[in-house]
């Protein structure tokens, strides 16, 4: 039976559509989640910057994850790649785009800050915004403290990402999952480190910072995409197959983006069923290989003996064939039009 327009599983978006959505989100992230904590008071609007951050990924997700995936992040894009979960293809489309989102986020909060009467030193604001070690940290942890804290949160953070986009996953929990879990993280980092946990909100801040911060990015770089890569190679080691997107595939194909879109149950087993596709014809091949006839075959026998032209080879065999109980097809007898009148006339 033909699938029902509605249960078809929605094509993939293309590579502009995935870019797009990718400089959309980091910016949400950038210019709502720095500009509560730039421009949060405590006693009209009480909103943590911690759960700012972690509201604008989950909000980010629900909103274009079903286009890109939502990573919003450098590290997840890494992340998931080595976990086999985005094609390789794409990752560094991915971090272009949110480096210049996140870059046009960081624009828009220097321009409104410039606007502020009787403030001229903006580039101390950028870097107090900034992540740093040392004398840039919030309570002066050294360079070591940065690193581990940076690499253990980023570790975990991507394997909630693969974890709740997983298909046995609660459906419809992955973004706020997602962004909660962000929110714990860059809590616990907050003191640390002033919590990066994502290259391009590094990189958006010390743009209009002052030179010191700019010499200390490298650290938010390096730890993130270390910590993400190692729980990508552990979930690609140990992690269920058929989470497994392939990050050799042809197709710019992001499985977390189809993890989004399978929300509705009867997408869900379109997309479920588009991914086993060849799994189930390679089944359906072995099965009319095998010798002998079941009952519910013959129908199909018979029409297809109809079909071939008497004095043929399969037409001498027949005889043969019908005294036995089981009948044995001649090997290399049918012709590849009879393979597939058969193959149509059992899936009609």
């Amino acid at each position: 039976m033909a699938t029902p327009a509605a249960a078809k599983a929605p094509a993939e978006y293309g590579a502009v559509a995935k870019l797009v959505a990718e400089a959309f989100g980091t910016f949400l992230l950038i210019f709502g989640a720095l500009g509560v904590a730039l421009f949060g008071n405590p006693s009209a609007a009480p909103l943590p910057t911690s759960l700012a951050f972690g509201l604008s990924v989950a909000v980010g997700i629900a909103a274009v994850g079903h286009i890109s995936g939502g990573h919003f992040n450098p590290a997840v894009t890494v992340g998931l790649a080595v976990a086999g979960r985005t094609n390789w293809r794409l990752v560094p489309g991915y971090i272009a785009a949110q480096l210049v989102g996140g870059a046009l986020g960081s624009l828009v909060l220097w321009v409104l800050v410039r606007t502020l009467p009787n403030l001229t030193n903006v580039s101390t604001i950028f870097t107090q915004l900034s992540n740093g070690v040392d004398d840039h940290s919030p309570n002066a942890f050294p360079l070591a403290a940065g690193l581990l804290a940076e690499v253990t949160a980023s570790a975990v953070f991507v394997a909630i990402v693969l974890f709740a986009t997983s298909r046995r996953a609660a459906k419809g929990m992955a973004p706020w999952a997602i962004g909660f879990g962000l929110a714990i993280l860059i809590q616990a980092l907050a003191p640390i480190t002033n919590a990066s946990l994502n290259p391009a909100r590094s990189t958006a801040t010390v743009i209009f910072a002052d030179a010191s911060a700019i010499g200390q990015l490298w650290i938010f770089w390096a730890a993130p995409i270390l910590g993400a890569a190692l729980t990508g190679l552990i979930f690609r080691g140990f992690g269920s197959s058929e989470d497994l997107h392939g990050a050799t595939a042809g197709a710019l194909d992001d499985a977390t983006a189809r993890a989004t879109r399978a929300e509705n149950p009867a997408v869900a087993g379109a997309a479920i069923a588009d991914t086993e596709a060849a799994d189930t014809e390679a089944a359906e091949a072995e099965a009319e290989a095998e010798p002998g006839l079941e009952a519910a075959d013959a129908p199909t026998a018979a029409r297809s003996a109809e079909d071939v032209p008497a004095g043929s080879a399969t037409a001498e065999a027949a005889p043969h064939a019908s005294g036995s109980g089981t009948a044995s097809p001649a090997e290399g007898a049918s012709s590849p039009d009879d393979d597939a009148r058969d193959f149509f006339d059992k899936n009609r």
